[in-house]
């Protein structure tokens, strides 16, 4: 009898746990919380509002935000002190910018197929024709990778100008993304629910596809709409998407979902500011920003600098 007596112990012991985990996942389930970047009383302020859309936030070394509104040409510079001046007025469509090495701002023309690197004055040079381009991301080496959406592609730019696709067959390639060590590249895929992580050759090609990161869906929903990505110093990743801006651990695991500042379109997030620790987001025809716990490093910056 007392073999059964502990035998129920244990399964009623089992079942408990079990009914624990159950109830309280975000207990159990991983080691970096949402509530390790949020700060208490602290909320999405506004930074600009009437643009037409908002997209491709990207930070300099200074943390200062650069940011588009796509159907207008438009690109804007947001300072320390939280003013919006125009940095590029009634120009090319620009459907992604990011920093690369010396500080240059490259940009995607989506309209016009090609890449550009920007001077300090607003003036552009092609990088790189013929090729379809909606985000891209720029290595310390200043290989450019970018989404090629509508073929369902990724391209390689490396610093002469030659280009190579370098991955096909996501659905909707969007958002592209370096983890910190600079040898994993992310490509959100707008259209499902993965967002998919590649080892980076010496050479530049790609290896090693998976779907890394599994993001949550809405209700009824099939797509996650997964757009713009950031990633901060200790290797959490933020993704904008329909439900909002999802964060994940450096093992892929969620972390939890930051709600979004408005109801409409979220597009795209980056830290940045000057102590690089403000999350910004493009919504549609706005701009918000909150301050946060997590800080950032860009990738253009020497090691330990």
């Amino acid at each position: 009898m007392r073999g059964v007596s502990l035998f129920r112990w244990s399964w009623r012991a089992i079942v408990l746990n079990c009914l624990l985990l159950a109830a309280a996942p975000d207990c159990f389930a991983q080691d970096m919380p949402l509530h390790d970047v949020l700060l208490e009383n602290t909320d999405w302020e506004l930074v600009g509002a009437g643009y037409k859309f908002t997209e491709a936030p990207a930070v300099d070394a200074q943390g200062n935000l650069y940011f588009s509104d796509v159907p207008a040409g438009d690109i804007y510079k947001v300072g320390a002190d939280g003013v919006v001046t125009a940095f590029v007025s009634a120009g090319p469509r620009v459907s992604g910018l990011m920093f690369g090495p010396q500080g240059q701002l490259f940009g995607c023309h989506i309209q016009d197929r090609r890449i550009v690197v920007y001077d300090p004055s607003g003036k552009f040079k092609v990088v790189a024709n013929d090729l379809g381009c909606n985000d891209l991301v720029v290595t310390r080496e200043g290989n450019i990778y970018c989404t090629d959406t509508g073929k369902k592609r990724v391209w390689l730019v490396r610093p002469n100008g030659e280009k190579q696709i370098v991955d096909t067959g996501i659905e909707r390639p969007n958002g592209v993304i370096l983890w910190n060590d600079q040898q994993t590249l992310v490509v959100s895929d707008s259209a499902g629910r993965y967002l998919w992580t590649f080892s980076i050759a010496a050479d530049g090609t790609l290896h090693n596809k998976q779907p890394y990161y599994t993001l949550r869906l809405a209700n009824g929903a099939s797509a996650s709409a997964a757009d713009g990505m950031t990633v901060d110093s200790l290797g959490r990743l933020y993704c904008a998407t329909q439900v909002g801006v999802q964060v994940f651990d450096p093992t892929g695991r969620a972390s939890g979902v930051i709600r979004k500042p408005q109801a409409k379109f979220l597009s795209n997030v980056v830290l940045g500011g000057p102590k690089f620790d403000t999350l910004f987001a493009t919504v549609a025809d706005k701009v918000y920003r909150r301050t946060t716990q997590a800080t950032a490093r860009p990738y253009f910056l020497p090691p330990g600098k």
